[in-house]
């Protein structure tokens, strides 16, 4: 398995990256085909030690974690533990499991800001606006493009628990749409559904 480390704000330790590997070694009773694994160690308001884990599977799947604690080795425990429950669960689903067929279309991602622009200063001489400021509206501060894969809702929703992520873009193979599925407060999906349904 190839392990890359990062270390953010703390110093690099090699015990630290034994245990981690010792850990990882878990997942081969899954997969036994080489993977490989990026792994962050991070000092968190100054208290709290941190690890992110992202790994690639043999087929291109990704599993992600991340947990903090006051004890990093405590942390690395935590993390692989919710990552190799994630495993199991779709253990059969992961390894029956082949990209699917179609176009890969993009999207873009926007973050909005309903908070004024500070970065502005205010003139030295008050003057009296005429119209409403348009820097008191929605303000973009960031976005990213994004590719939506083709899938079925169930991958998807698969995808997204291996993630850990709230949401989860992708394109419909079957309806040829953008769809969303996302994580609800009561342990159920929703389906955000983009075509034009007839009336």
């Amino acid at each position: 398995m190839q392990v890359a480390f990062t270390f953010r704000n703390v110093d690099p330790s090699e015990i630290l990256k034994d245990y981690a590997r010792e850990k990882l070694e878990r997942i081969n009773k899954y997969f036994p085909d080489p993977i490989k694994a990026h792994i962050v160690f991070a000092q968190q308001r100054g208290y709290l030690f941190g690890v992110d884990v992202l790994i690639t599977l043999h087929n291109g799947l990704v599993v992600k974690g991340d947990e903090a604690t006051e004890d990093m080795h405590s942390s690395i425990d935590l993390v692989m533990a919710k990552i190799e429950r994630q495993l199991r669960r779709f253990k059969d689903r992961i390894r029956d499991h082949k990209p699917q067929q179609g176009p890969h279309r993009q999207f873009l991602h926007r973050v909005v800001s309903m908070e004024p622009d500070t970065s502005v200063e205010p003139p030295i001489t008050p003057i009296i606006p005429e119209a409403p400021s348009q820097q008191s509206g929605p303000r973009v501060i960031r976005e990213q493009k994004f590719v939506a894969v083709p899938m079925t809702v169930e991958e998807a929703i698969m995808r997204m628990n291996l993630q850990h992520d709230p949401f989860l873009v992708f394109h419909n193979v079957l309806t040829h749409d953008i769809n969303v599925v996302y994580r609800r407060n009561d342990d159920t999906y929703g389906l955000i559904e983009t075509s034009q349904q007839e009336k």
